[in-house]
């Protein structure tokens, strides 16, 4: 996959964070120097370069995947699960805040964005750990001045060496998952998402009682997150009943049928929607003793 964006013809930088006080995110420019906006593109081509070390990459970002701290992955800047980061990328004017960082308890997120020769826009962010983590610091830094030691008075704030993704206008580039779903916010987004996901998984899976998993997973973000999975696969609509019911007795999920609807027994809702998100299996390879799992990922073979 490539980027659509040519970083060796950068002709615009911005640099800006993203602040909560508590009441909501927003974002804003903040003017850095030459010297600044030359470290900002080296981190965005170092982001870009340890994406291509990633040999089994990039795979579609699943929201049910369990992933790693530093994985390839890609997500359509059109999904819903972009949206936050999709506003960032595309919001024409920010407004300027030189005073931004005077709060830095409230800085969840610094990003930069790029224009290049062909006006093509890139956007890269970083979860702001170590960018804020250095101000707690204050007073405990030293320097060398004037052949002497001297303790640093000033607010400090440091660049990490990448960033957690890559944004261009067709795809979010993701490096650290956890840092994509923190900035985007994307727990909470899923949950709020749940009542859509079920009507739309219903509807095409009307055989399905559906009432106990909805209200489980408004409280259980894993279960909320399957939801989100389910509800992309395209071969939803051909599920089988009877080969549904098979897989869930040989996978331990207890299920029944009545009126023509399978029922979720209480306490197998999650187990239900691993059968359902293609992730819990059964495998039989010492005679007699049949062994079932669950899958953190579900990556096609090829």
């Amino acid at each position: 996959m490539n980027l659509a964006f040519d970083l060796n013809k950068v002709t615009l930088i911005e640099f800006g964070v993203g602040r909560d006080d508590g009441n909501g995110q927003t974002f804003v420019a903040v003017p850095v120097d030459a010297k600044v906006q030359t470290t900002l593109c080296e981190m965005t081509q170092a982001t870009w370069q340890a994406m291509q070390q990633d040999k089994d990459g990039p795979t579609k970002y699943e929201p049910s995947d369990k992933h790693g701290g530093v994985e390839w992955l890609y997500l359509p800047l059109a999904d819903d699960m972009a949206a936050g980061m999709r506003d960032l990328h595309q919001v024409v004017n920010l407004p300027m805040d030189a005073a931004a960082l005077t709060s830095p308890a409230d800085i969840f997120c610094y990003f930069v964005r790029l224009t290049d020769d062909e006006q093509h826009k890139l956007t890269a962010l970083r979860r702001a750990t170590q960018f804020k983590g250095i101000v707690k610091n204050k007073g405990r830094l030293i320097r060398w001045f004037d052949d002497t030691l001297q303790i640093v008075e000033d607010t400090i704030f440091k660049l990490d060496s990448d960033f957690d993704l890559l944004i261009d206008e067709q795809n979010v580039h993701i490096l650290r998952p956890s840092g994509f779903e923190f900035a985007g916010q994307l727990q909470q987004a899923i949950l709020n998402a749940v009542p859509g996901n079920v009507a739309v998984i219903q509807a095409e899976l009307t055989y399905i009682e559906f009432d106990s998993i909805k209200q489980y997973a408004a409280k259980h973000p894993r279960a909320a997150r399957y939801l989100a999975s389910i509800r992309t696969q395209k071969e939803i609509k051909d599920i089988d009943k009877t080969s549904l019911k098979k897989l869930c007795k040989s996978t331990g999920v207890d299920v029944s049928e009545s009126n023509g609807k399978v029922i979720i027994a209480a306490g197998y809702e999650m187990a239900f929607l691993q059968v359902l998100d293609r992730r819990r299996y059964q495998l039989e390879l010492v005679k007699n003793k049949p062994e079932k799992f669950v899958a953190a990922s579900r990556k096609p073979i090829k």
